[in-house]
This record gives structure tokens, sequence and C-alpha cells, in this order.
């Protein structure tokens, strides 16, 4: 049912064709047959509310009554968040909501007019056009599980975020006012570093500790693995420090702000680990994928909170396509360009997917072996990026048979399934 071919043959006599255009707090509907003829008017307005949404329903059955309609294919730009709501609605009302490309809205509006307007009367029926001529999407709304770890998993990435950006900004902060700490300290995490800092962030505090001072520090505490050694190591440091002077006080509250945020984030996506942990036990085969080495938690509740449900896939290609990893030629009479990948996805799933891969290749053998041979073969070899590439869509490939089949990963096989012309010629 994906093909184009397909889309537009489910589009007949019977069938009744809405645009919506979606908005924040109110959306606007033309309604139209197979044939491009218009119901109405002018649009249909109505608001992101219940109310809003029954009046919609109950707008459209009329025009369902009145025309001999009995299908209803409502279309939508993939706006944001805003149509969350409305396409769950529709969902939970037996119509299925399909998606237009916004890129393609704007480059075909100027088709009926030769005039780059847009406003609430011209979109809809340019995302009418695009569902009757099969230009369209079906939009996966995840349920029960699959919601749960993919909205955990949203949080997890926004929660990582965060932490980067917390320890990306204390970085900043050494590199301005103590830049000869991470000589001292390579690690923000160690416990006797950041003991020190809570008490005397600055190197001018620290030097007003002094050495023992700072060793004081960590016996009241009894911190072992750190003392006198370590301590004139960092006094030292501070003595001979050449960092910024000026606004100490502004200096002291930011880096306190700044630690206390790293530890809130970091303890926030180690909690959300735990839970995604829990949640992933309800699907079935989890356990096999996190047996291949190389594969850990965070791979595997990546890739199920984008793709959801992998029965709903009948192939893997389907699959390499939503992360954008499908093969675009650049070819055009005897110009033959080099071909790259469409970029064309979801973008989280095709980061996990590359990061799985550069995991794998560091520590699974077997993906390693075959990420040499692409890079050295005689035949097409492979760049390094290319190689990755092509081993995250073994990846794809693997996961796919595992979920949708039950079986255990099997390293001969995947070797074996990597096709090498010259060992086949011999």
């Amino acid at each position: 049912y994906n093909t184009q071919n397909a889309k537009i043959a489910s589009i007949t006599e019977k069938t009744l064709i809405v645009g919506i255009d979606v908005g924040s707090e109110t959306h606007f509907v033309r309604a139209f047959d197979w044939r491009n003829y218009e119901f109405t008017k002018k649009p249909f307005e109505f608001s992101n509310s219940e109310a809003g949404f029954q009046t919609f329903k109950a707008w459209m059955e009329d025009l369902l009554e009145k025309n001999g309609k009995s299908v209803v294919i409502p279309g939508m730009e993939p706006t944001g968040h805003y149509w969350f709501a409305l396409g769950k609605f529709l969902q939970d009302n037996g119509m299925r909501p399909v998606h237009v490309n916004p890129h393609h809205v704007k480059k075909s509006k100027e088709l009926d007019d030769n005039n780059p307007n847009k406003n609430d009367r011209k979109d809809p029926k340019t995302i009418a056009s695009l569902v009757n001529e099969g230009r369209f999407s079906y939009p996966y709304i995840p349920t029960g599980v699959y919601a749960e770890i993919r909205s955990l998993s949203n949080m997890r990435f926004q929660a990582q975020e965060e932490l980067t950006r917390a320890k990306n900004r204390i970085a900043r902060w050494f590199s301005i006012y103590f830049p000869e700490y991470k000589d001292v300290y390579r690690d923000l995490k160690a416990v006797s570093g950041r003991m020190v800092l809570e008490t005397a962030p600055l190197p001018e505090d620290i030097c007003k500790l002094g050495v023992e001072g700072v060793n004081r520090i960590w016996r009241d505490a009894k911190l072992r693995g750190a003392g006198m050694k370590r301590a004139k190591t960092l006094v030292s440091a501070a003595e001979h420090s050449v960092g910024s002077k000026e606004a100490p006080e502004a200096a002291r509250i930011e880096l306190k702000n700044l630690l206390k945020d790293m530890d809130v984030y970091a303890s926030r996506v180690e909690e959300l680990l735990g839970v995604i942990e829990e949640k992933l036990k309800e699907i079935p085969y989890i356990d096999k994928l996190m047996a291949i080495k190389g594969v850990g938690l965070v791979t595997v509740s990546g890739f199920i909170a984008e793709v959801g449900d992998i029965r709903r896939f009948d192939d893997p290609k389907q699959l390499q396509k939503l992360a954008g990893y499908a093969i675009v030629s650049n070819e055009s009479g005897k110009h033959k360009g080099e071909s790259r990948i469409s970029y064309r996805g979801r973008k989280r799933l095709r980061y996990v997917l590359y990061e799985a891969a550069l995991s794998l290749i560091g520590r699974n053998p077997e993906f390693k072996a075959i990420h040499e041979y692409y890079r050295t073969r005689k035949e097409n070899p492979l760049k390094k990026m290319q190689s990755v590439v092509a081993i995250a869509c073994k990846v794809i490939r693997i996961f796919y048979v595992i979920l949708t089949k039950g079986v255990d990963y099997n390293p001969e096989k995947m070797m074996g399934d990597i096709r090498r012309p010259q060992i086949q010629a011999a």
C-alpha cells in the first residue's frame, strides 16, 4: 500500500479528499472529490479544541451524506507538533490521516495561479491536490509501549543535549578563568577536583587555601587516592594560572550553577535509561539484540523509539529509506557522479545507526573484519565513511531479521552473506 500507484488506487469516486492547513489555534479545511471538484465555496474553519474537532467531524459527515461518499482521506502538512492532537482524533474516529511534504506544497502552490501567495484558502487546496496525485505518506502514531519508549527516548535525547551543553559551557569557563585545571584533572567528574571547586572555584581561591588547606578538604571527607602530591600540583597550577581575574564573583556563581546543571542532567539521563530498560522488556526478542557484542541499551532504545513496531515494515529497505540511508545516484547522460545517501528521513534514527556502526566496528570482531574488507577490497573499495554507512545498513537488516523472526545473531552467517567477488570467482 506504500507505492504511489497503490495510493492513487485507494482514491475512488467514493472518496472525499480533505486538505487541512494546520495552525497552532485554528485549522482551515477544504474538501474535494477524486476529480478535484470542490464541494464548498469557502474554507471551513475550526478551533484546536474538542468542540472544534467535533464540529469538523460533523462537517465531514454532512459532506459524505450529501455527495454520496463513503471514505475520507484527510491530508495535512506535518507542521511541528500542532498536528498531533488532530491526527490522533482522526485516527480514533476511523480515519487515517496522511502527510504531504511541506517542500512539495511550497513548490506546487503556483501551479493554479502562477502566484507564490500563501494563505489559509490556498494551502488546503494545494494539500488536497497532492493527496489526489498520491504524493503523500502515512504517518505512524505509536501506541502502547512503543509510544512510551518514543516519549522516554525523546526526553533522554533532550536531557543528553542539555548535559552536553552544560559540559561545553564548563569547558569554556575553565578556558577563560582556569585553563591549567585540565592539566591536573582531565575528567570533570573527578571527586577530589569537585570538592576543591565547591570551596575554591577560582585560582586565587585555591592559592589562599594553600597545599595544606586543599589536602585538609580531602582528609575531612576521608577521600582516598588524593594527597599532598596532588594538592601541590593543583596549587602550583593555580599560582601560575594565566586565567582572567575580572568579575570573580560572577565567575564563582556561574561555575556553581553549571556544575549543578551537569549533575541534574546526568542524573536525569541515568533515570530515564532505567525506565526505558524496563519498558524494552515488554517487546519480544529485545534480549537477542542486546546479546550482540557492541550493541547496548542506548542503541536499542533509540532504534525502537524511532522505528516503533517493526512488523509494520515489509522489507528492511523501507527502514533504510526511513533512516535517510537510501542511495541517491547522480547521473545525467554520459556524466556519472558519485552516489550519496539521501539524508531524508528520521535524523535521530540515522544518528543512532551511525553510532551503532562505530561501536560495532570498534568492539565486534566480525564487523571490524567487514569494515576492513570494504576499505581494502580490490574492486570498488569504499572510503571510511562509506564503509561505516554500509555497516549501518547491515545493522538495519540484522535488527529487522531478529525482531521479526526471533532468530539469534549468527556471526558465521553474517560473514557468509558478505559478497566477495574474488572468492566467488575462485
